[in-house]
């Protein structure tokens, strides 16, 4: 087994952060295999200094290591996505010789403004109607990011017209329909940089992951990802959505309900293990009340004993 954690260095980890990477951990160690830290630096306008390092260290005072990162190497390095763009421009003429690219100019106000579903639930936005659609772009175009006449232009992937089912450790049966939620979706932005979905693809294929375990915010883009790995002629890994932390009132946990990042909680002194337990009584892996470090919860990591529904919590640590 190959897991991996993957932050993005454009803010603080929070307690959702945490809970994540915990679960993503103990699946590793408790099945014995390695566990990869990968960052996801691509939104250049949202990336901030010194937060990779803060990331890096908020993970390790919590008792969380990793076998291969940007700090330590490993077989399938570089670990950082901005230093990985060759992967992605390969993939992308892969997939325009293949004729499943196009180059889209609209903007989000343009797809807004011509959408009649409703949006997917994540960031992609409403489903994109195929305006760009006749534009068509060849492997040797990949790179250009406008049009002949200076316009800016990002690429879309062709969606088939079909359903995509597959099973999630968590959530069990999924089916989704991306051509209706999300239609073609853009796999490189309109400055160059590889999108979310691609970037993703591309990474976990070349670092060999095997089972992939994040937050359940992330179980629409499992069917977009499972296109572009059937697309690219590769091998999906497991996958494991977990559900999200919530506040009392049923909304994401966020400052609002008193929830703090991890760097505020070690900056008031609290005790990494009463956090820990805190996130494991929180999906059921340690009683209310209990201080455990990670490595005493490897013994009782199960996936089937997660919940399926979001958590609700009532008060937060710190």
């Amino acid at each position: 087994m190959r897991g991996r954690f993957a932050p993005s260095p454009t803010g603080e980890l929070h307690l959702g952060n945490a809970r994540t990477a915990l679960l993503a951990w103990l699946q590793a160690r408790s099945a014995g295999g390695r566990f990869v830290l990968r960052v996801e630096d691509l939104d250049r306008g949202r990336v901030r200094p010194g937060y990779r390092e803060a990331q890096l260290a908020d993970l390790c005072w919590l008792g969380l290591d990793w076998d291969e990162g940007p700090d330590v190497g490993g077989p399938c390095a570089p670990y950082l996505q901005s230093q990985r763009t060759a992967g992605y421009t390969q993939a992308l003429r892969r997939l325009a010789a293949a004729g499943r690219l196009y180059a889209c100019t609209c903007s989000r106000k343009d797809v807004a403004a011509a959408a009649s579903a409703p949006h997917a639930d994540d960031d992609e936005g409403p489903r994109y109607p195929g305006r760009c659609a006749q534009r068509a772009v060849g492997p040797a175009d990949v790179e250009r990011t406008t049009l002949p006449d200076g316009t800016p232009a990002a690429l879309r992937l062709r969606v088939p017209e079909r359903e995509v089912r597959f099973h999630d450790a968590v959530q069990g049966a999924c089916v989704f329909r991306p051509a209706d939620e999300t239609g073609d979706f853009v796999v490189r932005r309109k400055d160059g940089a590889a999108a979310y979905q691609l970037a993703v693809v591309v990474d976990d294929d070349a670092m060999r992951i095997t089972h992939v375990l994040r937050g359940a915010d992330l179980l629409a883009s499992t069917a977009r990802q499972l296109l572009l790995y059937d697309a690219l002629g590769l091998q999906a890994p497991a996958w494991a959505h977990v559900p999200l932390l919530l506040g009392p009132d049923g909304v994401r946990l966020a400052k609002r309900h008193g929830a703090v990042t991890l760097r505020e909680l070690r900056e008031r002194g609290a005790a990494p293990e009463v956090l820990v337990g805190w996130l494991a009584a929180s999906c059921g892996l340690a009683e209310p009340g209990e201080a455990v470090s990670p490595r005493e919860l490897v013994g009782r990591f199960r996936l089937e004993r997660l919940p399926r529904e979001p958590t609700r919590v009532a008060s937060v640590p710190g």
